[in-house]
């Protein structure tokens, strides 16, 4: 008798395990599987929000089928403790796992309202955008210029409101004098310093901020990544360069991003003073010219008078015999990378060529031709005017 309870006693063990078991993996395959949500939707995780009370939401906005599953599965996956305060654009079909995924990997805000400032040579622009979760795609809400325009109400809301997020958009090519008057003129941020930071020191690049934070801040963490640019690309700089400092390539790299904002011509523009510098030649380069009047406080606005090639200043190309004592302008890391790295050619001159890029001559007899046809493409425009 004994012996018959046993073998049901295991009996009904074995089936129970393999009951659970069952249930187990339904589990699984239902948190994995494709989920009931038939449009995307913005999901805000509040601070100090727990697993259980999103939960709730999703399973009322119908992203989710069981709450239970997917409490169980972010738990199960050690995730449940690792909530990002924020708004998450949840796409349609989502599972219960890529939910989790969603809401625990942190970095930028996916969904709602985002700030841009876009910091240029002579102006910031803020844009205003929405994400639409259905097109995911983004909507402008409303653009201004900082400083010419009155914020308007959309752009106060937004920041009222308390969840939008903001990111800063640095122009390549703008001075640390530019940067660093802009950014103490967005009112989001404190305004905390008097003396920009050395002129080329700022990796002009994008930067997510929040509400509140000064200006020495951002400014740090622009000098800390142009740091790490220079000293990667330095390591890795071709043989047989005139650059014997991480400065000095600084400096050209400067010229190089005020001269071309055509990408596939960095290198080729970097050849060219390349080659004038091992050859013992002026760079000759407006841009130096001018930033030996303006000193990079703001724009000159006109052209550059004879008097003013022949002025002698310490940034003047056309005078000095060499590259000028510090950089002209803040240059990304594209510039950088083609200082370093330049296109092996003999050029040694180039022009604009009318097409918002430059022609290339190996000697002085095809740059003035280069020249004449640039001078008849200038001549054709004004008389178009």
């Amino acid at each position: 008798m004994w012996r018959h309870i046993a073998s049901n006693a295991l009996t009904f063990l074995i089936v129970g395990l393999f009951l659970m078991a069952g249930v187990v993996a339904w589990g699984a395959r239902e948190y994995r599987a494709e989920g009931p949500l038939e449009a995307a939707i913005c999901l805000e995780v509040p601070r100090g929000g727990s697993i259980k009370g999103l939960s709730a939401e999703l399973v009322d906005q119908g992203a989710i089928s069981s709450a239970f599953i997917f409490e169980v599965g972010a738990d199960y996956t050690e995730k449940s403790g690792d909530l990002k305060f924020g708004r998450f654009r949840v796409p349609e079909a989502a599972s219960m796992e890529e939910i989790v995924d969603i809401i625990t990997r942190g970095g930028r805000n996916t969904c709602g309202a985002e700030v841009i400032y876009r910091v240029g040579i002579n102006r910031t622009v803020v844009d205003v955008r929405e994400l639409d979760p259905a097109t995911n795609q983004f909507v402008e809400l409303v653009s201004f210029v900082v400083a010419e325009e009155e914020p308007p109400v959309t752009y106060q809301e937004v920041k009222a409101d308390g969840s939008a997020t903001f990111r800063l958009v640095i122009a390549e090519g703008a001075t640390s004098w530019q940067i660093t008057n802009a950014l103490s003129e967005i009112d989001v941020l404190q305004a905390d310093v008097t003396d920009a930071p050395a002129e080329g020191t700022l990796a002009p690049r994008d930067y997510d901020f929040s509400e509140g934070d000064t200006v020495s801040s951002i400014l740090n963490r622009m000098q800390a990544t142009q740091e790490a640019i220079l000293t990667e690309a330095w390591q890795n700089r071709v043989d047989g360069l005139p650059l014997e400092t991480p400065e000095e390539a600084l400096i050209l790299a400067s010229i190089i991003e005020k001269e071309t904002s055509v990408p596939d011509e960095r290198r080729q523009v970097a050849s060219v003073f390349v080659n004038r510098l091992n050859r013992g030649m002026r760079l000759q380069t407006d841009p130096t010219v001018i930033y030996g009047i303006t000193l990079g406080e703001g724009v000159l606005g006109r052209g550059l008078r004879q008097s003013e090639l022949r002025g002698e200043t310490p940034w003047n190309t056309y005078v000095i015999p060499a590259l000028p004592p510090t950089p002209i302008a803040n240059p990304g890391q594209a510039a950088i990378e083609a200082a370093l790295n330049p296109d092996s050619t003999e050029y040694i001159f180039f022009v604009a060529d009318g097409t918002g890029g430059h022609a290339f001559a190996t000697n002085l007899d095809d740059h003035n031709r280069n020249v004449a046809v640039w001078r008849q493409i200038e001549a054709d425009r004004a008389n178009d005017d």
